[in-house]
């Protein structure tokens, strides 16, 4: 048996670090939001001829667009600017295609108003909440028969707010680093990465209730760590063969969809570690009362009278 919970220390010691991490770069930098939250004209588009982005920068401030976001993608060039019409759109790819000598092909069009861009985010933002609240309920209820069924709902919560966190963390660092915006295709990968965690919280949750149930031993510490332990194997072959169709996605998917398969590839490795390594111990560590062990100095031992 594999002494998960005996070295629950060390893994909330590194998830403590790394979401440190997160929350400095997401406090520092912020996501950088696409047109989808802030309005404007994005394009996916890729020529006949290479044409280096020095270059095409160059000629979209020479075109009046000096604010022009440029963001390469294999052969292809990812690009936002203001909001602008259609006429407008055509004088900007006629203006490019006469000072690069190239044909441009248009793989990816969208214009989106400044208020309805408020209005995007102002409902992801609560979509995201109102799932992981709904979790916690559903957590709660689902182990109804277990004492204290919100602590369970709460520790599940905890590890895909960890996740969250993370992912959203590493798209800020991503932004600052190489101008990578998120998009209502970001959100959709929150949410999937939300649900799919959770099921693997559920899986290893349920194995515990089993094994309580069939009172393998009255100390939880060791039932869970004989959960986790037999539910090993069934959570890596499920997140190894998830991550093999989204590697084949992030490779060959496509520019388009490239961050949004980047956002979930992060999601469900992280996921599984917090299933495996976050939520199951820190159930043990509520239930038993273990909080000084864990966080000294929020619980000092009493002083002896």
């Amino acid at each position: 048996m594999i002494d998960f919970v005996g070295k629950k220390r060390w893994f909330f010691l590194g998830s403590a670090i790394a979401l440190l991490v997160m929350i400095i770069s997401l406090a520092a930098f912020k996501l950088t939001p696409g047109v989808d939250f802030t309005g404007g004209t994005s394009m996916t588009i890729s020529f006949t001829h290479q044409v280096a982005q020095g270059q095409l920068r160059q000629e979209f401030t020479e075109l009046g667009y000096p604010e022009a976001v440029i963001q390469q993608a294999g052969d292809n060039y990812f690009i936002r600017v203001k909001e602008i019409t259609t006429a407008e759109r055509e004088a900007l790819l006629d203006g490019l295609k006469t000072g690069l000598n190239t044909e441009i092909l248009v793989l990816d069009y969208n214009t989106i108003s400044p208020s309805v861009a408020g209005g995007t985010a102002h409902n992801a933002t609560i979509a995201v909440l109102v799932a992981i609240v709904a979790m916690l309920f559903y957590i709660a209820w689902a182990f109804r028969r277990m004492p204290n069924p919100l602590r369970w709902g709460t520790c599940a919560v905890i590890a895909l707010a960890h996740d969250v966190l993370i992912v959203l963390g590493i798209f800020a660092i991503l932004g600052q680093a190489a101008n990578v915006e998120v998009n209502a295709m970001f959100i959709t990968a929150v949410l999937t990465i939300v649900g799919y965690d959770i099921n693997n919280v559920v899986v290893v949750f349920d194995r515990v209730r089993e094994n309580k149930t069939r009172g393998i031993s009255p100390d939880f510490g060791v039932v869970v760590n004989s959960s986790l332990t037999e539910t090993l194997m069934r959570s890596l072959n499920t997140s190894l063969t998830t991550i093999c169709v989204i590697l084949a996605l992030f490779l060959f998917g496509g520019s388009t969809i490239h961050y949004f398969v980047l956002a979930l590839l992060i999601g469900v490795l992280v996921g599984t570690y917090t299933s495996l390594f976050i939520a199951a111990p820190l159930l043990v560590v509520w239930e038993k009362g273990e909080w000084r062990e864990i966080l000294p100095w929020l619980f000092p031992a009493k002083k002896a009278a």
